[in-house]
């Protein structure tokens, strides 16, 4: 008989058996929280050292994102995700090399053959839909899927993402007055990080939890731990059963932080202290989520660096499959835009 780390635990209370999820599910979040991390640094690099045009990160979410994606049942749910949502596609089965290929604009790109930015993130095989640029314009195209769920009397639940910035935008409000009005199944998740780029989440509403407006629109509003990935699994488990059951749409609010700048062409020097940031950086998820599989006997330090090892040849391979896959033609730029372009 094969004996586990966790069978010589104590009598910790483990609380992802308590949530219904197994030591392997534990464990899987973890590995999807370290290797989209890993990404996410080598795409930073990649982007210092002048390799690519643009990054726009999703370091400090990755909590909120996994726990969520755990939530839904992958390829049969959607999702609309938004730009800093890497995390979340890799745990519904993006993969690395998919992820660079888009990093780098090459050809094979799935998202749009290239011709998007980065961080445009779908997977028609994965029902993830992708977003447009202008932020917040996914919550009432989410809503919409969740009415077309609801005429097919399916079983089906969208997921839809968005920063605490977009619950400023008009796509914010319309898209939960029309979901709350028809009870469409439909989870909206804000992963507040407390910054709309450069602007606190004091001078961005008058209230102090996104959460508190879903009582506008007769819907539930939840605030999670977006450090915590077991805590935002618990919460968005909950919001897709509802909306499963036919109750309806329930605002989540994910309490995070973001440690890096708003993007590669942004300095957050001006408009933070590195006091705060330092701060929130001893709150890191995945560091948090170490720190518990380690309570409970599931990680010890070898694991955890195999764990590395192993995220480290996965970033490897995908950055070097990226750099040797081809660019696209330059007349695809032309091609499945609307029509075909007279030869005259």
């Amino acid at each position: 008989m094969t004996t586990t780390f966790a069978d010589s635990a104590t009598q910790t209370q483990m609380q992802h058996r308590a949530l219904g999820l197994s030591d392997e599910h534990a464990l899987e979040m973890y590995w999807n929280m370290l290797l989209a991390r890993r990404l996410d640094e080598r795409m930073w690099i990649l982007h210092r050292q002048h390799q690519v045009a643009f990054h726009i990160s999703g370091i400090g979410h990755e909590a909120a994102q996994v726990g969520a994606a755990f939530a839904l049942k992958k390829g049969h749910d959607w999702a609309h995700p938004y730009y800093r949502d890497m995390a979340l596609v890799l745990t519904l089965g993006v993969t690395p090399r998919e992820l660079m290929l888009a990093l780098f604009g090459k050809q094979g790109e799935i998202s749009s053959g290239a011709r998007q930015m980065p961080a445009h993130f779908s997977h028609r095989a994965l029902n993830i839909v992708t977003g447009s640029s202008p932020v917040a314009t996914q919550i009432p195209q989410a809503a919409g899927i969740a009415f077309a769920i609801k005429y097919k009397r399916t079983d089906q639940v969208v997921l839809t993402c968005f920063g605490e910035g977009s619950t400023a935008e008009g796509d914010f409000h319309e898209g939960l007055n029309w979901a709350s009005i028809h009870k469409l199944p439909v989870v909206f998740l804000c992963e507040n990080n407390q910054y709309a780029i450069s602007v606190p989440t004091t001078k961005q509403m008058a209230v102090p939890n996104v959460a508190d407006r879903a009582l506008a629109y007769g819907i539930p509003g939840i605030i999670a731990d977006g450090n915590d990935v077991l805590d935002t699994y618990r919460v968005v488990r909950d919001a897709v059963e509802r909306a499963r059951r036919g109750e309806g749409a329930t605002l989540v609010e994910a309490k995070t932080y973001r440690p890096v700048p708003h993007s590669s062409d942004d300095d957050d020097r001006t408009y933070r202290s590195r006091e705060e940031v330092e701060e929130w950086k001893r709150k890191d998820p995945i560091l948090r989520m170490r720190q518990y599989l380690e309570s409970v006997k599931l990680l010890n330090e070898a694991k955890a660096q195999e764990y590395d090892a192993r995220a480290k040849q996965v970033v490897d391979d995908a950055e070097q499959f990226a750099r040797n896959a081809p660019l696209p033609r330059p007349e695809f730029a032309l091609e499945n835009v609307w029509g075909e372009l007279s030869k005259a």
